[in-house]
């Protein structure tokens, strides 16, 4: 872990280092990542037999891309009582939050009588990208897949890595199906990406893209954007931990270490806070606590790469930094904790006080685990049900309300030189075989 303070002479120096460029923009990501695309947009279903072989060991054929039914239904007897509750919980939550995000049609009269509104129609197939990796991540596919079900997207598409034996873990395939996909792939990577972007002879092609990934993953998402649309760039998870002298260390290494066990250096933990007794503090609970954890090998990597423990001035320098970074998730262990956040405009998900942590919010608090990182919050939401509706504006005018429209968009048809224009409104009015 980086230890920086305040009163360091180079303070500034080494914030510029902290808020340095993700992942995001990294060059030979993308350079890597776009030949990826470029292969399986050329060669289809070959492309991504050959990338699945390389990446993940698992030799397939073009028929067994595909997660068959037989293979959900198994996954899904194979569910003990204890994942079913999980799951059944946590999908109870996220459809009660989504259900209070969906956007309803409405109309409304404009200055001229005429009728004009929006209405919100799911998208009819979406792909949602589940990381697997070092660990499948069930709670992902009820973040994402519970969503585009209660948006009512009649085709949901999944694709998540598989096994060197070709399988999917099969407690994910239980979740998926529960969550309501109607489509599973073993595809992962920037690969799989690529197939839901422009489609294959086993993938057809989607309309949107959604879910985190790794950073080829995010860089694909990035580079197919305008062949389809996607939802965010969420990569290698985040924690912001904001905290006073009122903080509890032990909670604050918990969570941190908690973020690093996802097993990346591209992880980011930090902790920031007006209290040196806290920083000490935190370093003697990492240790403490770290031998016992069973990903400590992950842990201790994250944390020895991407783990900062910063000592600001004021709360306010605090909260300045926290703004500049962005973080995927930000916990706020401060006096009047709900009154602070007010101040964090950057944020993908802020967690209040000692009793909530992140991992409420990973596993079962109800808001989609799909957050913005590298910076990306800085412009970005985190996932809402929303996402998954296409907004269509609708107008309809009759005559009365098309001639008092009549002098504006002749008006502005003149002075933009467009004829025509004018042309199609005035020909409704005054041509009489109209």
């Amino acid at each position: 872990m980086k230890v920086i303070r305040y009163t360091d002479r180079d303070f500034p120096g080494q914030l510029r280092e902290l808020t340095a460029p993700s992942s995001l923009f990294d060059p030979t990501v993308e350079q890597r990542a776009r030949a990826i695309l470029e292969a399986v947009q050329a060669r289809g279903d070959d492309a991504l037999l050959e990338f699945t072989e390389r990446f993940d060991g698992a030799r397939l054929t073009a028929g067994q891309l595909a997660v068959s039914r037989a293979e959900l239904v198994t996954a899904s007897l194979k569910a003990d009582r204890s994942l079913r509750a999980a799951v059944a919980e946590a999908e109870k939550n996220i459809a009660a939050f989504a259900r209070k995000s969906l956007r309803r049609g409405w109309t409304s009269r404009n200055s001229h009588g005429a009728k004009v509104g929006e209405k919100f129609d799911p998208f009819q197939r979406v792909g949602v990208y589940i990381p697997g990796g070092t660990a499948p991540l069930v709670s992902t596919a009820l973040m994402t897949v519970t969503l585009a079900k209660v948006a009512g997207c009649p085709e949901i598409v999944v694709c998540t890595p598989c096994g060197k034996d070709g399988t999917v873990n099969p407690a994910l395939l239980f979740a998926a199906r529960a969550a309501g996909a109607t489509e599973v792939y073993r595809v992962g990577g920037a690969q799989a990406i690529a197939a839901m972007a422009f489609g294959t002879e086993t993938i057809p092609r989607v309309q949107k893209i959604f879910g985190p990934g790794n950073e080829y993953v995010v860089m694909a998402k990035r580079l197919v954007f305008g062949w389809v649309s996607v939802d965010l760039l969420p990569g290698p998870s985040e924690l912001l931990v904001l905290a006073d002298d009122t903080a509890d260390a032990k909670c604050v290494a918990a969570d941190m270490m908690a973020q690093a066990e996802h097993g990346s250096a591209l992880h980011r933990v930090w902790l920031v806070t007006t209290s040196a007794k806290l920083v000490k503090a935190v370093e003697a609970e990492i240790a403490r606590q770290l031998p016992g954890l069973s990903r400590r090998q992950f842990i201790e990597a994250d944390l020895k790469q991407s783990a900062w423990l910063i000592q600001v001035r004021t709360l306010d320098d605090g909260i300045e930094l926290a703004n500049r970074l962005a973080p995927e998730h930000c916990e706020v262990m401060t006096r009047n904790a709900a009154g602070m956040s007010k101040k964090i405009l950057t944020a993908g998900a802020l967690f209040l006080g000692k009793w909530s942590p992140t991992v409420l919010g990973d596993y079962i608090a109800g808001p989609s685990h799909t957050l913005p990182t590298g910076g990306a919050g800085a412009s970005f939401a985190g996932l809402t049900v929303d996402q998954f509706q296409r907004r269509t504006s609708v107008v309809e005018y009759s005559r009365a309300a098309l001639k008092k429209a009549l002098p504006g968009v002749s008006a502005f048809a003149a002075i933009e030189g467009l004829g025509a224009h004018g042309q199609s409104a005035r020909i409704r009015l005054h041509d009489r075989n109209v």
